[in-house]
């Protein structure tokens, strides 16, 4: 890139309007952004920062206006398709454009295979931005096992695997401790060193790192309030930080008032009592010391700030303090009393407020207060009073009766603050309670919290990453690698380390302690081959190739290996596409049935002769019925089919034998369960038949009579002889679970990706969307097929339904049907957004149809209207057909072509509804 065309601009924006709903994300941005430059974009969560960064990146569609990167239209999709290889684009939340179960490695692995790189500069790559990240021990272990940091390095690694000229970084540092953001921003400066004409956008919260941007834009609402260097906003403003300039530039009704906070000194008389005591606190995990000896003691009315780098124990020691995890050395106390799990009076003393909003949506800003003093058993009469006390307090008294999902994120975080405060704790921990809160409501939330340590005397124990909310501390802990490297007063800590700022000291006494660390020997090297069956470092080579345009099989690939991968490694996924067919084939197998047989009959006999009890064994003598005790009188025949216990009751009369040896007519009584018409039905028909039967036979032997007529019928069954409904329903049940299961797990392979947030990577990527599509399905496929081959081993070995006809028709069928199953999967999760939806509606959508029209129960040809056109064409209707030819009727590969074409046609059309649905952007 030439130095001109690095002062061009890079972005460019003209009255863009977003908007989600009824929420207005962004309202009519106008906005040039400088190409070569490292650009902040600063403001508090929700104002619309992620939006303006994913409109650039072409990962949400243009609504309102105009977005120009890289010198054309987003709204084009020849023009994404172009400069999508030159976008890195990293969304905010740790390691969100990560898979959690693939390693360090077979992440890298997976971006580089969708930049189109070939093996050795996949390992060239790779291994450079693993040495410079210092993720190069770790190339095995599994990101989602990474600490916060480590994630967003990986992530950038992942960014980087290609040479993008535009690099997206939307809040990369967030929940990051300061070290770690340190060795972030270090490692984009060596990145810039190298390609000094990149340009990079960057959206952050934290108002210090934006100090070191080049160019700022300052977001509030939807709306840019300034742009400029951070030393033109200083002199526009007339501060010295970021955080007074940007509370300045806010609207009058938004800083209306705004004071810098003030924090009261602990004097003695408050800080005498101690609230929590921790010493020599240990907690392992097997090997892993995750909190190793820690001490310290926390007066009441003390504000004792908890810091440390991610993953160094501090949650695990707050678990331990609460008792909600069990230490396995050392002792903690709180008010004076051992922790106990079982101690419930100890834990109505503490209030927590977590890092995320842990309210109920559906509930109001009273409800929610009124439903945690319940919980915390305020007595009854004190609610009402307490609740308005908490309204009035924490200023929640105009939005009483709002939903908390309609409230500002400060006010929420006050809604939280309250509903802590509801049963009057003595003692508050608070885990990052300010993360994405303005500068404005962050100042608000501590007067509050200031005010309840002064005057109610209330002990705080808070995490932050914020350094001028650490500075505000009575006192802080620093913590790392499980171990408490040092507590004191914050300024005392500057004063000791000799820093210019509370960050400086921090880092420093950070670094010392990861100095002094012996490193692992056990850290893996790199792999000298790619899990994702790449060949060595020296098979091949050559410079990187732009990603070719057009269906990649490489890039589909990519996709297939994988979910291949995260298949292996998920216990329950793989669970249900390995035995859930199976189980299901023997529920199914043998609960489906249309055999009627060993049926429950009871005799109520007023006759009780020899002939009567003849004509009784007549029906106990066959398959069909089992004779119970005999009936005693109608009430007992009523009771007894009501609870079930027979289905059929046969009254004989008194004088049978004498009528019907006097050739009179005789009228018996066939009682039965009528609860299941279809089965009634063919229960009078043995009923019918047996006594027709009965009827020869006696004419025959006891009255000497020829029933022989003239002609008779002789039935005869083909390929069923004993008509039973195994043969017929195993060949049926295999399709429907072949439609099901591999549709399922399709469908949940993609929602789990919007769950997740990784479908990203599709939007920002070179991939299509049919070759995310074919990539994703494939696995699926060859289960299915597997499934396939452990079901008919199920029905020849287990149901005894052997394979009569051409096993190659079985399997070619069996190949076209699951291509087709798990093609309605995706086609399901096109417009599904939840696991739930996804696996609910694809249930629904295969079986219903499936047993309904396919001719499992009932013909097809016996169907009417619309259920006759669905049995026509739908393709689990000609599997049936060609399983049951397969298995009972010794078809041939030539007799089923006939229902195998359906199957075929039906293949494109889901696939092309899949891929045409499907959305290359977020909307």
């Amino acid at each position: 890139m030439s130095d001109e065309s690095a002062r061009r601009p890079v972005a460019r924006l003209d009255g863009v309007g977003l908007h989600y709903r009824k929420t207005v994300a962004l309202d009519a941005i106008d906005l040039v952004v400088p190409g070569g430059r490292m650009v902040g974009l600063i403001g508090p969560d929700g104002v619309g920062k992620s939006s303006l960064l994913a409109l650039i990146a072409g990962a949400r569609a243009v609504q309102r206006g105009r977005v120009e990167v890289l010198g054309g239209d987003m709204a084009s999709a020849r023009h994404r398709e172009a400069v999508c290889p030159n976008i890195a684009y990293m969304p905010q939340g740790l390691g969100r454009n990560l898979y959690p179960t693939l390693s360090v490695e077979e992440n890298l692995q997976f971006f580089g295979r969708l930049f189109g790189h070939n093996a050795a500069e996949r390992r060239r790559r790779i291994d450079e931005l693993t040495a410079a990240t210092g993720l190069r021990p770790f190339l095995n272990r599994p990101a989602g096992k990474l600490s916060g940091g480590m994630k967003q390095k990986l992530g950038l690694c992942c960014s980087l695997i290609h040479d993008p000229e535009l690099l997206i970084l939307d809040e990369p540092t967030t929940g990051v401790d300061p070290l770690s953001r340190k060795q972030f921003w270090d490692l984009i400066e060596r990145i810039r060193g190298e390609r000094p004409h990149m340009s990079v956008i960057v959206a952050t919260a934290y108002m210090e790192e934006a100090e070191r941007f080049d160019w700022l834009v300052a977001i509030n609402g939807g709306r840019v309030l300034a742009t400029g260097t951070p030393r033109e906003l200083h002199e526009q403003t007339g501060t010295r930080s970021l955080e007074e300039a940007f509370v300045s530039l806010l609207p009058e009704s938004q800083r209306g008032g705004y004071e810098a906070v003030v924090v009261p000194p602990l004097t003695e008389a408050l800080g005498q009592a101690i609230s929590i005591e921790a010493r020599d606190l240990t907690m392992r995990f097997g090997d892993f010391t995750a909190v190793d000896h820690v001490s310290f003691r926390i007066r009441r009315g003390e504000i004792f700030g908890f810091l440390g780098s991610n993953g160094c124990g501090k949650s695990t020691t707050m678990k331990m303090l609460t008792g909600l995890l069990a230490a396995s050395e050392g002792r903690a106390s709180l008010f004076g009393q051992p922790v106990a799990s079982g101690d419930i009076a100890t834990r109505r003393r503490v209030g927590y407020m977590s890092q995320a909003f842990s309210l109920y949506s559906e509930l109001s800003v009273q409800q929610n207060l009124v439903l945690h003093a319940r919980l915390f058993h305020v007595p009854a009469a004190q609610i009402g009073a307490r609740v308005e006390e908490m309204l009035t307090r924490f200023g929640l008294v105009e939005v009483r009766s709002v939903m908390p999902e309609a409230l500002p994120l400060g006010m929420r975080q006050r809604l939280s603050l309250a509903v802590a405060m509801v049963h009057k704790p003595e003692l508050l921990i608070l885990d990052e309670p300010t993360s994405g809160v303005d500068p404005v409501a962050r100042d608000d939330f501590w007067r509050l919290m200031i005010d309840l340590a002064r005057k109610d005397q209330v002990t705080i124990f808070i995490s932050t990453h914020f350094m001028n909310e650490a500075m505000r501390c009575d006192r802080i802990s620093l913590m790392h690698a499980g171990r408490v490297l040092v507590t004191d007063a914050p300024a005392e800590l500057v004063r000791k380390w000799g820093a210019q700022s509370l960050e400086q000291a921090f880092i420093g006494y950070l670094e010392a302690a990861a100095g002094a660390a012996p490193p692992d020997p056990s850290a893996p090297a790199a792999p000298e081959h790619s899990r994702f069956g790449g060949t060595p470092p020296n098979a091949g080579g050559g410079p990187a190739r732009r990603p070719r345009r057009g269906f990649s099989f490489g890039r589909a690939y990519s996709y297939t290996a994988r979910e291949a991968l995260e298949l292996r490694r998920d216990p329950v996924r793989a669970t249900l596409a390995l035995l859930g067919s199976v189980i299901l084939m023997f529920v199914m197998g043998y609960g489906i049935t249309m055999d009627v047989e060993n049926l429950s009959f009871a005799v109520l006999d007023r006759d009780q002769t020899g002939l009567s009890r003849d004509y009784a064994l007549n029906l106990s003598g066959s398959r069909y019925f089992v004779e119970r005790e005999p009936i005693r009188d109608y009430q007992d025949l009523d009771r007894r089919m009501r609870h079930g216990e027979i289905s059929l009751a046969v009254e004989i009369p008194a004088g049978f034998a004498r009528d019907l040896s006097g050739g009179r007519p005789v009228q018996i009584g066939a009682w039965i369960d009528g609860a299941m018409p279809s089965r009634a039905e063919t229960v009078r028909g043995y009923v019918r038949g047996m006594h027709q039967s009965w009827l020869l036979r006696v004419a025959q032997t006891r009255l000497g009579q020829s029933a022989v007529g003239a002609a008779g019928i002789e039935t005869r069954f083909r390929y069923n002889p004993e008509v039973q409904s195994l043969p017929a329903m195993v060949p049926a049940v295999i399709p429907i679970l072949l439609l099901m299961i591999p549709a399922m797990l399709a469908a949940l392979s993609v929602v789990r990706e919007k769950e997740l947030g990784s479908i990203i990577n599709l939007y920002v990527t070179p991939v299509t969307r049919s070759e995310f599509l074919l990539g994703k399905q494939l696995p699926y496929i060859a289960l299915g097929m597997l499934n396939f081959l452990l079901m008919t081993l199920l029905a020849v070995t287990v149901f005894g339904v052997p394979v009569k006809g051409s096993f190659f028709a079985l399997a070619l069928a069996s190949l076209i049907y699951v291509t087709f199953s798990t093609g309605t999967g995706l086609f399901a999760s096109t417009f599904t957004r939840s696991q739930v939806a996804a696996m609910f509606l694809t249930v629904i959508g295969t079986m219903i149809p499936a047993v309904q029209f396919s001719g499992m129960i009932d013909p097809v040809s016996s169907l009417e209207g619309l259920g006759r056109v669905i049995g026509e064409i739908y393709p689990a209707t000609h599997m049936v057909t060609i399983g049951r030819g397969v298995f009972n009727k010794a078809l041939q590969l030539r007799e089923l072509q006939s229902a195998l074409w359906p199957m075929l046609c039906a293949v494109p059309v889901v696939l092309g509804l899949s891929v045409a649905l499907l959305k290359k952007q977020g909307r």
